[in-house]
């Protein structure tokens, strides 16, 4: 339908709206108390006196205004009637009739704004478009719609019965939920196509906003009624436990307060930035849903904190001579260690008579590294270390550990997370000064996960160890006064940074002698309790032991004996069960091959002449240092048919570089001053040399068998054997000079346990000698020298004892 009126000028009385917007078709009762609206309908009303017209009705111009601004169009009105509100106050009903495009301003009477306006002309073809018709159908459907959900069903039908395209968008102003703005923007767009266009897309939006509100309100009414219901059952279940209690005669609360956190932690003795910490997580938690992940992760950390010893210290006994006594009672031999720690008790209990127990927030803890062979005691040593302290003890084994979260920590956000180790054993020990032992150090490995001996850089260091923080109690905890030791086969294993923050205590194994007391006093009543036997019934004499140390087992520690005194008591036990063997039993040295077999190691000076193995030209023994402790090893040398082979140097064994270098230099110093030692070395430019190393599975390396390859070339040249009861150590150089090497004390024992009883040293590691037992030094036949050519005359036998001929590689 088409508004056909014919654009013409009009002159009106303003009627200004704050804040409101009325649309042609639109009918609104008006407040006459506000002056403005008054004065506007008082000049109409004379107007139309003075026209002296009955049949019109006074005209307005409704125009919105804006923050004191007014738009620029408006709407024409009519007042169709004049009287009292719903309220009772003064009220005028007007009509929206036609949009004015607002003019000059002019006079007219009244105290009203006079303005000029144009009325807008409207057209639309007749008949409507099909797009236009959709767009129709389509506003219909929406707007009715939106009544239903509101339930205006009687509004439905009249807006149904709009026809008009102009009228239908124009109706679109009695919609509440359009702004200001928006009906503005409705009422100065001319064209009713485009209008309602506007007008359908405004309440389709609003219509998409109610359906997503709708949604949420439904979801949140959901989630707060099966909160109120959850809430409702719970509180149903406490009653329902509280009745139970009482009917069975429990009257006490206890489990309820077990709940309690916030009394628990005002209530437990903890640090006063621990107990801060602890209520900002209670604070928490009592904030927390019920169904929350969060809730569970708060009560184990806070389970976690209350259960640490924050403020549990044991004392430390301060009988030194005490300490002392229990630590030889315990520990034959290990007198390095020993020492170490009277000394750390000592200092200890001069500082606490001081008043100098702490200094700058840190306490006097102690880092100790025991690197040592397999089976000397390590970590039976920290036991005795805890007893002899009067600490509590605990032991972290690290060997294998590639997680460094296994030692910091794991964010406590993760599913199953736990503290580090550190942390559990402080919480085990029930202390915070206990000895915490550390296990197989050098075995920590590193991947993908970190790297946990980086993780420990911290915690062993006496620097910064009294604020360590775990990644999952995140709370200082001061470590400072723990005593950690650290146990390690092979020391260069350990990285450098770490191994700098320890002090290092080497455990170089022990003497026959002390295998012996340490056999007597600690393996056996052991052994004989597990085997179901006493004292009274077996005893071992002291040559039993000592051929079971020595010629049995040879190693740097204890566990082999051990092993091989409790299969012998197992067979004991055997035998008189079967009826062979009367309790009790006395074992002597006879009687070992019938009950463990024969021996796996007889010394060379005991084997038959003939059948040691230098027993030709050529052999010569070495001493080493492996990770078991040191040991014996011998270098075998020969010469090749000049038919059969050509020259040049061959080496086998499975030698390191720096050790085929040492052969290299020996092979070259005797080529070099062959003829000042009177040996035939014209032998060596036309036929190979081979120099072999049995064991041929075991990597070596190392400087230390120079001399001894030398000596080994120098036999096989002149024909003269090697010594059986020598063993030698030491560096070669091209001169002749020979070298100082490492692991003296080491290598000695080996030799005290393989039964030589001369070993040549480098001069320059005569000092280490004093780190070697009386009882080993008293035994050997220790020689110190400075150049090759005092290594052949101790060496190698007198010329008298020559072997028939110079030994040929096959």
């Amino acid at each position: 339908m088409a508004d056909e009126s014919t654009a013409f000028t009009l002159v009106l009385p303003v009627l200004p709206l704050d804040g409101e917007v009325v649309l042609p078709g639109m009918v609104v009762p008006l407040d006459l108390s506000d002056a403005e609206v008054r004065a506007a309908v008082e000049a109409a009303q004379a107007a139309q006196a003075a026209a002296r017209s009955e049949s019109g009705k006074p005209k307005v111009l409704l125009v919105p205004r804006i923050d004191g601004t007014y738009a620029k169009t408006g709407v024409l009105g009519t007042v169709e009637q004049v009287g009292r509100l719903a309220d009772g106050d003064p009220g005028a009903l007007i009509r929206g009739r036609d949009r004015v495009r607002i003019g000059a301003g002019t006079t007219g009477p009244g105290a009203a704004l006079w303005v000029e306006g144009v009325r807008v002309e409207e057209t639309l073809p007749d008949p409507l478009p099909g797009q236009v018709t959709e767009l129709v159908k389509e506003y219909k459907a929406l707007a009715s719609t939106w009544l239903k959900k509101r339930g205006a069903w009687q509004v439905v039908d009249r807006v149904q019965a709009i026809d008009g395209v102009s009228a239908l968008a124009d109706n679109s102003g009695y919609s509440p939920f359009l702004t200001t703005d928006q009906k503005i923007q409705l009422l100065e767009t001319t064209d009713p196509v485009a209008r309602l266009k506007l007008a359908t897309q405004q309440l389709r939006d609003h219509l998409a906003e109610q359906d997503v509100a709708e949604t949420i309100a439904k979801d949140v009414q959901e989630g707060v009624d099966k909160q109120q219901r959850e809430f409702l059952l719970r509180r149903q279940l406490e009653a329902v436990r509280k009745e139970l209690r009482q009917l069975n005669g429990d009257g006490d609360d206890s489990a309820e307060e077990s709940d309690d956190y916030r009394a628990r932690v005002e209530s437990a003795d903890l640090p006063e930035k621990v107990r801060e910490a602890a209520l900002k997580e209670v604070d928490k938690l009592e904030r927390a849903s019920d169904q929350s992940p969060e809730g569970s992760w708060i009560r184990t950390w806070l389970d976690t904190v209350l259960e640490m010893p924050w403020n549990e210290r044991t004392e430390d006994a301060y009988d030194i001579q005490g300490a002392k006594e229990i630590l030889d009672a315990e520990h034959a031999g290990l007198d390095d260690v020993k020492e170490r720690i009277t000394e750390y008790l000592a200092v200890r209990k001069r500082r606490g008579e001081r008043g100098l127990g702490v200094i700058g927030g840190r306490r006097g803890g102690a880092v100790l590294a025991l690197v040592g062979p397999p089976g000397v005691g390590k970590t039976s040593l920290g036991e005795s270390v805890a007893h002899a302290m009067g600490r509590k003890f605990v032991r972290v084994a690290l060997g294998g550990v590639r997680d460094e979260a296994e030692i910091r920590g794991h964010r406590r956000t993760y599913v199953g997370a736990l503290p580090g180790r550190v942390v559990r054993a402080i919480k085990e020990a029930g202390s915070m000064n206990p000895v915490v032992l550390l296990d197989e150090i050098d075995k920590v490995g590193s991947d993908f996960r970190g790297d946990p001996a980086a993780a420990l850089l911290e915690v062993l260091d006496p620097a910064q160890n009294h604020t360590f923080r775990d990644h999952y109690l995140e709370v200082e905890l001061d470590l400072s006064d723990v005593v950690f030791l650290a146990t390690a086969n092979v020391l260069e294993a350990i990285p450098e940074a770490l191994a700098d923050r320890m002090e290092i205590v080497r455990l170089d194994g022990y003497t026959e002698d002390e295998k012996v007391v340490i056999a007597r006093d600690h393996l056996l009543p052991r052994q004989l309790e597990r085997a179901g036997l006493t004292g009274e019934e077996v005893v071992l004499d002291e040559g039993a032991l000592r051929k079971l140390a020595g010629e049995y087992t040879r190693e740097a520690g204890v566990r082999t004996l051990e092993r091989t005194i409790a299969r012998l008591l197992r067979k004991v036990a055997a035998q008189h069960e079967l009826g062979e063997r009367e309790l009790p039993f006395t074992v002597r040295e006879e009687d070992l091959r019938g009950l463990v077999g024969r021996p796996h190691h007889v010394p060379e000076s005991a084997q038959d002449p003939a059948e040691r193995r230098t027993a030709v030209p050529g052999v010569a023994t070495g001493l080493a240092v492996t990770g078991a402790g040191g040991d014996v090893l011998f270098v075998e040398a020969s010469l090749a048919d000049p038919e059969t082979g050509g020259a040049g140097l061959t080496l086998t064994g499975q030698l390191g570089d720096v050790m085929k270098e040492s052969a290299q230099i020996a092979l070259s110093f005797l080529r070099g001053h062959g003829a000042e030692l009177e040996l035939p070395v014209a032998d060596l430019k036309d036929r190979g040399v081979h120099i072999h190393f049995p064991a041929g599975a075991v990597p070596k390396d190392g400087p230390s068998a120079g001399i001894t390859m030398t000596t080994a070339l120098a036999s096989l040249l002149s024909g003269r054997l090697v010594r059986t009861d020598v063993a030698m150590t030491g560096e070669v150089s091209l001169t002749g000079r020979v070298l100082p090497i490492g692991g003296v004390k080491q290598k000695l024992l080996a030799a005290h346990r393989a039964g030589v009883t001369t070993v040549i040293i480098p001069k320059r590691n005569e000092a280490d000698l004093d780190d070697v037992p009386a009882e080993v030094l008293d035994k050997l036949d220790v020689h110190a020298v400075t150049d090759v050519r005092q290594v052949l005359e101790l060496a190698l036998a007198p010329a008298g004892a020559v072997a028939p001929e110079v030994p040929v590689a096959a």
